[in-house]
């Protein structure tokens, strides 16, 4: 098919589930380890280090919950199976100060960074497998509409952009965290590497919103315009 046929509508969703799965989401990753981290520490006096790698299991849980609720493993959770088990691995290697935990932490994002990089020479980008996760409902049906778009050049091609830009802000993201958990205290960071992931995840999630709809626009005009020209060159031929 030419890049400037129209795509297919997507099936319907599950606006109920689309919304269960960001409250989970947000609330196992961002606030779940920040009240148990401070529980721990400032209620049970647990040392900083020791609250810090018990809150990072709220996100184990996140993907527990979420391949026992889409009842497959598909190719995100599969990364971030990996990357729970980098994670553990890199937090309990080296020095085992809190600092050093979130240093830790923020190299395994900078790491997902140049890892969307690196996918851009893969047959398919990170981004693809992303967007399925969170453009779907995990069916058959949407997920078949999905996997079908990838014939369409404008399609491949914001994808590629999308797990280009991805791939930068989060290696940046991940420098910039390194830095500040030399330069600020251990509790402060606590409560500022969370928000920072996630707002850097924010930002990035409303520019993919407007620049994939920015793409699909575009993608719809040449379409049409496409087409206006196939139309006027039949009616050229037919009054020849």
């Amino acid at each position: 098919m030419s890049v400037q046929e129209a795509r297919p509508e997507p099936p319907a969703r599950s606006g109920t589930a689309t919304a269960l799965g960001w409250i989970l989401t947000i609330g196992l990753n961002v606030v779940a380890p920040i009240i148990t981290y401070r529980t721990l520490v400032d209620d049970h006096g647990w040392s900083e280090f020791s609250a810090l790698l018990l809150s990072s299991a709220w996100p184990v849980l996140d993907s527990v919950i979420s391949l026992a609720w889409r009842r497959k493993l598909d190719e995100f959770a599969v990364v971030t199976l990996v990357f729970i088990a980098i994670t553990a691995v890199v937090s309990l290697a080296g020095d085992h100060s809190a600092r050093s935990l979130l240093i830790k932490d923020s190299g395994i994002t900078g790491l997902f960074g140049l890892l969307c990089l690196a996918t851009l020479f893969a047959p398919r980008p990170l981004m693809f497998y992303f967007g399925r996760k969170f453009a779907t409902d995990g069916t058959p049906e949407s997920t078949a509409w999905w996997n079908g778009l990838w014939q369409y050049e404008g399609f491949r091609t914001t994808l590629r952009t999308m797990t280009l830009v991805w791939g930068v802000a989060y290696v940046i993201e991940g420098l910039v965290r390194i830095v500040l958990a030399y330069v600020l205290d251990t509790k402060t960071m606590v409560v500022l590497s969370p928000v920072l992931l996630y707002a850097v995840l924010g930002a990035l999630g409303v520019w993919t919103a407007l620049y994939g709809k920015r793409s699909q626009a575009e993608g719809e005009r040449r379409a049409a315009e496409a087409e206006a020209t196939e139309a006027a060159a039949a009616e050229g031929r037919a009054t020849a």
